[in-house]
């Protein structure tokens, strides 16, 4: 087995917010695996907040990958900060570029797990991510191909602070929501924009739950502001707007409050899942199978009948979206009565 149990041990990943909550589990698993071991992660400063106050780790380093950090020297500097930190063990988890350049640069006594192609050489064991396997399930795998035997793990976790928990409260206080009120959160934005069903759907599924009694918030972050807004002026009612106001953690700690997530296939979506609720995921382009809720409380809703249109990969861009536009309201509806209920 490859030593773990009482080590200094670095993880590094600098992908996106869906992929990085989506390496909770595999936090979990290491930590079972090396209770007693020191673990640091290497995360996208702007994503700090999904793993902050995990307690499978010790410590959070970020960098900004996109912002003052976007060049071979900070890369280089991190490199040597790494190697400043005496640790015995890192884990790389995704073959990006910028990770694995760090990775291979720091002077680490055992590296391990992905990388690209150009730095394979410098990890012992190399290990190429089993793309067949769900997304949180090929992390875990890179541990069990280390040798860890006990795979179990609380799926996806983030675990918003306590001030974070207060704004929110807050937040919910400004807007006259009752105690007892039945939440509906809706997520309508997604980074990719074959994966946004249409913001008037959206409009008539919230309609519909706030004349059934129910309250509704659309989340989401600033770049959806426009959509929101897009959707909220063909409603009737009057939904909570939360689009742009939260962090991750506080996105987090509000999602928490809600009895169910209607979303797209995004990362928002995931951090949802994180907070253990039940959620309606429009899917089109993408496939559930590898990048799916990881969670059994949640309903797929997919064309009828599906189209085929991204058989050979998924589209960024396209012009007929069939995938989509098949995709009816009253097929969202009927997977949240099943989950309202």
């Amino acid at each position: 087995m490859f030593e773990l149990a009482g080590k200094r041990i670095i993880v590094t990943f600098l992908m996106h917010l869906g992929d990085l909550t989506l390496t909770t589990p595999f936090l979990s698993v290491l930590r079972k695996a090396a209770p007693s071991a020191h673990i640091t992660y290497l995360v996208d400063e702007k994503l700090r907040d999904v793993v902050l106050n995990n307690p499978n780790i010790d410590e959070v380093m970020t960098i900004d990958k996109k912002g003052r950090d976007n060049n071979l020297l900070a890369l280089y500097a991190m490199s040597k900060k790494i190697s400043a930190g005496k640790f015995d063990v890192l884990l790389n988890l995704h073959p990006n570029e910028r990770c694995s350049f760090i990775a291979a640069l720091a002077h680490v006594p055992k590296r391990a797990g992905a990388a690209h192609f150009l730095f394979r050489p410098f990890f012992h064991p190399y290990l190429k991510l089993n793309r067949k396997l769900h997304a949180a399930d090929m992390y875990i795998d890179l541990l069990a191909r280390l040798g860890v035997k006990d795979l179990t793990n609380n799926g996806l976790e983030i675990f918003p602070g306590q001030e974070e928990k207060q704004v929110v409260a807050s937040f919910w206080q400004q807007e006259d929501l009752a105690p007892e009120a039945k939440l509906v959160g809706f997520n309508i934005g997604s980074a990719v924009e074959t994966k946004r069903w249409a913001p008037e759907r959206f409009a008539q599924v919230a309609d519909i739950l706030e004349q059934e009694g129910y309250r509704t918030v659309f989340f989401g972050g600033p770049m959806d502001e426009a959509m929101v807004a897009e959707a909220v002026a063909l409603m009737h009612a009057k939904p909570i707007i939360a689009t742009g106001k939260f962090t991750i953690g506080q996105l987090a700690a509000a999602m928490s409050r809600c009895s169910l997530i209607i979303t797209n296939d995004s990362g928002p979506m995931h951090v949802a899942i994180s907070q253990k609720v039940p959620i309606v995921a429009m899917y089109g382009p993408s496939s559930p199978l590898l990048y799916g809720p990881y969670t059994d409380r949640a309903t797929i809703v997919t064309a009828l009948p599906p189209c085929q249109g991204c058989a050979k990969g998924m589209k960024h861009h396209c012009d007929d979206l069939q995938c989509m536009k098949r995709l009816e309201v009253g097929q969202v509806l009927t997977a949240a009565h099943k989950w309202l209920k």
